[in-house]
């Protein structure tokens, strides 16, 4: 089994980052320790868990700086763009601070038959966050900090790309007061985390990733009956109606498809675009995304970085490339973007005119900074365009018709839907997905079920 991990930086291929693997024992210890520690987390009132996580929130925006500077080292996101991660870390944290009372308090129901009844929120125990690297912060937010709220103990598993932001989140918290067995990191392998599911003092498992790690996952806890919230990706799609301001919608979709080099579960993949307006959307869209200034992504003029590893933009170019071959146009010159070289991680954007759902470019997550526009009948046809799909986590519709955006998002087979926007998390609104983007819910009131567990009480005088 490997026993060191080692973090190399898509910007020059450097090795950045070097860590231990925890041992067997060290990672039963961890496990030991948090069941220790949450039974006195959760005795504890939550005005004053909600006083301890404020106060670690607030180091970790204080720490600003040195996590935007790590997650750009380790991933490639422009340093100018990473703080934003830090700031949307913040803004869910206090966002779910904020709603832990309503959602914690228990259910009281009316007596019956002189009885005393209500429904209390338990904490689960331990949860597991496996975090991903494209937004280390964000995503690991969504699970860690109700999942503290409600009194749980949390492990957190950093992806190997991204190491250093979990082990500042923590200590950040720890410095605030937070008991160092109620949060802690571990770096550890796939073998190992399979190890960490089947211990009985797991009792959650968040993860956010790839499907066959989603599929993993399933099967590590089958028999187990925890729960697992599974956050597995888009092939996500935007609409543009013939009465959408096209100006705006282009500005917007442009930004969903290209921001953080198209690494985004979220993100813009397919468009479809009313045939009145294509061609002046295709134009206007080529020309932005030609704008976009592919390098150094610590230099402050940069405005689209690497993706995360050569391999993985071998794998972008080889399906563009294959798209073109049967057909596809690229309306992006790839030759403007010098910086884009064969054995490396740098990648220019692509956007291809595609007459159909059916090539594997509109089919499987490319997750690159590429996308597909094609030209749609009327809203029928766009509707059932998005649900091709076996993939369903958000959809954009560009209109200025609230109604009909409401009438068409009714029929979309999505976990969120957007008018005029896109690729962004509200964290007042249930993040969740349906098909092969995954299960369980996160953020909103209801981001506080799945973490913990229901308690009757009916009690007679």
């Amino acid at each position: 089994m490997m026993s060191r991990m080692q973090t190399v930086s898509p910007i020059d291929g450097r090795v950045v980052v070097a860590r231990d693997y925890a041992s067997d024992d060290q990672l039963a210890r961890a496990i030991a320790h948090a069941v220790v520690a949450q039974k006195d987390w959760r005795r504890l009132t939550l005005a004053e868990r909600m006083t301890l996580i404020r106060a670690g929130v607030d180091n970790v925006l204080a720490d600003e700086a040195e996590l935007a500077r790590d997650i750009t080292l380790q991933m490639g996101r422009p340093l100018s763009q990473t703080p934003g991660e830090i700031a949307g870390f913040g803004e869910r944290a206090r966002h779910m601070i904020g709603l832990a009372e309503e959602a914690l308090a228990p259910i009281q129901l009316p007596a019956k038959d002189g009885a005393t009844r209500f429904i209390t929120r338990d904490a689960v125990g331990v949860v597991l966050t496996i975090a991903p690297w494209n937004y280390p912060l964000l995503t690991a937010v969504n699970s860690i900090v109700p999942a503290l709220l409600a009194g749980n103990a949390v492990l957190l598993k950093p992806s190997d790309q991204t190491p250093t932001s979990a082990e500042r989140v923590v200590e950040a918290f720890v410095r605030a007061g937070v008991p160092a067995g109620a949060f802690q990191f571990v770096h550890a392998t796939h073998e190992q985390v399979a190890q960490m599911m089947r211990s009985p003092e797991i009792g959650y498992v968040s993860f956010t990733g790839s499907v066959q790690g989603g599929v993993a996952i399933e099967t590590q806890a089958a028999g187990r009956f925890i729960g697992t919230g599974l956050e597995l990706g888009g092939l996500d799609a935007a609409y543009v109606r013939a009465d959408a301001d096209v100006e705006a919608a282009v500005e917007s979709i442009v930004d969903g498809a290209y921001f953080n080099a198209g690494q985004s579960c979220c993100g813009i993949q397919r468009i479809f675009v009313a045939r009145t307006v294509y061609d002046d959307f295709v134009e206007r869209a080529s020309a932005l995304a030609s704008r976009y200034v592919l390098g150094d992504p610590m230099s402050p003029d940069t405005t689209l970085g690497p993706v995360v590893r050569a391999s993985s933009a071998d794998r972008v170019r080889a399906a563009v490339a294959q798209a073109v071959a049967q057909g596809a146009v690229n309306t992006i010159d790839a030759a403007r973007f010098k910086k884009a070289q064969p054995g490396t991680a740098y990648v220019a954007p692509a956007l291809l005119t595609v007459p159909h759902t059916q090539w594997a470019i509109m089919r499987e997550e490319c997750f690159g900074p590429v996308a597909c526009v094609m030209p749609i009948n009327d809203d029928a046809a766009a509707m059932a365009a998005i649900n091709d799909c076996d993939f369903g986590l958000t959809a954009a519709i560009y209109t200025r018709d609230m109604p009909t955006a409401i009438t068409l998002g009714q029929q979309l087979d999505v976990g969120t839907v957007f008018m005029n926007r896109c690729d962004y998390l509200d964290p007042g609104l249930a993040w969740t997905g349906v098909k092969q983007s995954g299960n369980g819910v996160s953020l909103s009131i209801l981001g506080f079920g799945p973490l913990t567990q229901p308690k009757s009480f009916h009690l007679r005088a």
